[in-house]
């Protein structure tokens, strides 16, 4: 009886594991663009916070959802949906400052404490149900049951609301020490709070004890009595970052949403940046090429030396098949971004893509420059791998699909690979060595993955 309960009882910890999962599913957005503008965002942010500067990472979702989170580390994690929602910069700076307070207060590490007191509840009320059974009372071990679940449940999220308060309050003391206004915090705020308006969402003191979060209104009376005594808050955000926030927004946009919905939103007759850059999204996504490359002409007419611009022209031209067309704008914008591992991905992709012995020296050294800076690519590490091939090196090329095939995840050919680069690369050489770690590691996790299909497929007890 205890082992088919037992399950249910502990629902709200198997609740909690379930939304990592489909957070940790969702897929990452990577735009150079956009990863500048975020890093240069955080960056007062993250020094206020007492954070090293180069160890925090904000990192974009692809869910339209408005939401933000953490999960452990130093990264923060924002959703495409809560770019698209926010009309300053400074809004989501409020964000991204409550997330940095959920890092500094240790709240996923401490996650376990709320879990733990709540599954306590849960046994304990298992157990005493178990005895009222035992004793011939039925039904008085399911009322204490349900009782059990409702208090753990209970306890469980007023531990959260604890945890999201003290984020709060964590997040107006960044943006105090970095002089940043918390008038974009409080703007964003209400936007949640209309969107629960919109839901119908309760908004009565009864339904807030059954929310993770302290309710919308609290929060907002709560902040602004800090932010309005706050030196900062009259200061305007900062023009230039308004700016390019605004085209980053456009960007994602115009990259996300359908065409026809872009069009409307940003019609021909709108001439500005950020509206040249989202139809030449929308006409790109729809095979209007040449109206898209009026579009990135305009673009660098306006700002001959932007590296975005010149990135979303070449990229245009790559993936319409003419590669060699691609090349000046791509290397111009590598040179100007200093190398920047994915628009230099996008360089090497283009140089490979012409087909061009010629091309494929250039293409390895920026390819190599890209993995040197950013490992964390399974398609840069790919594109390696193909110049190499090309080059008639399999040893180099079987070990950059290993590196791309332990990044995802696919253990058995990953130790396939580098196996065999192993075999064919110079005794001792950084390259040799690197093979030997990625043997390892995709023999532990091959052995990790057998030892849990194993657990799961023994037989669980009778109780």
């Amino acid at each position: 009886m205890p082992a088919r309960l037992l399950p249910r009882l502990l629902a709200i910890a198997a609740a909690v594991t379930l939304s990592v999962q489909q957070a940790a599913a969702q897929s990452i957005l990577r735009d150079a663009e956009t990863e500048a503008l975020l890093q240069e965002m955080s960056a007062p942010l993250v020094k206020a916070a007492g954070l090293e500067k180069g160890n925090v990472e904000v990192i974009m979702i692809n869910d339209p959802s408005i939401n933000a989170f953490v999960a452990g580390g130093q990264a923060v994690y924002i959703h495409s949906g809560l770019i698209n929602a926010a009309t300053d910069a400074g809004e989501v700076q409020g964000v991204i400052a409550h997330e940095l307070g959920h890092v500094t207060g240790g709240h996923i590490i401490r996650f376990d404490e709320g879990a733990k007191a709540a599954t306590n509840i849960t046994i304990l009320s298992l157990l005493l149900g178990l005895a009222a059974a035992a004793a011939g009372a039925p039904d008085a071990a399911m009322g204490v049951l349900a009782a059990g679940q409702q208090a753990a449940m209970g306890k469980f999220l007023s531990f959260t609301r604890t945890q999201e308060s003290s984020a709060d309050a964590a997040g107006a003391e960044y943006l105090s020490k970095a002089g940043i206004s918390g008038r974009g915090s409080l703007e964003f705020f209400k936007k949640l709070q209309n969107q629960e308006f919109r839901y119908g969402y309760s908004q009565s003191d009864e339904a807030g004890f059954s929310r993770t979060h302290p309710l919308t209104g609290d929060r907002i009376a709560n902040l602004r009595e800090t932010y309005e005594k706050d030196p900062a808050w009259t200061k305007a955000t900062d023009p230039a970052l308004q700016e390019r926030f605004t085209r980053v927004r456009a960007k994602l946009y115009g990259y996300l949403a359908e065409p026809a919905k872009t069009l409307s939103v940003y019609p021909p007759t709108d001439n500005s940046i950020p509206a040249h850059y989202a139809r030449a999204y929308a006409y790109h996504k729809d095979a209007l090429i040449n109206k898209a490359l009026v579009e990135t002409a305009a673009l660098i007419a306006a700002e001959p030396n932007n590296p975005y611009f010149l990135e979303l022209e070449g990229q245009i031209l790559l993936e319409s098949g003419r590669p060699g067309q691609a090349l000046p704008a791509l290397r111009q914008a590598n040179r100007l971004t200093g190398n920047n591992p994915l628009i230099a991905t996008i360089f090497g992709h283009a140089l490979i893509a012409t087909e061009d012995p010629a091309n494929y020296p250039e293409a390895e050294r920026v390819l190599k420059a890209a993995v040197t800076r950013d490992r964390e690519s399974p398609f840069a590490w790919y594109q390696l791998g193909v110049v190499y091939a090309a080059q008639g090196d399999m040893p180099r090329a079987r070990l950059a699909s290993a590196e791309q095939q332990v990044m995802e995840r696919r253990f058995p050919e990953a130790l396939q690979n580098a196996q065999a680069a192993f075999t064919g690369l110079p005794v001792g050489s950084p390259d040799w060595l690197r093979a030997q770690d990625i043997t390892m590691q995709a023999r532990a996790e091959m052995d990790k993955n057998k030892k849990k299909k194993k657990k799961k497929s023994e037989p669980e007890g009778n109780g």
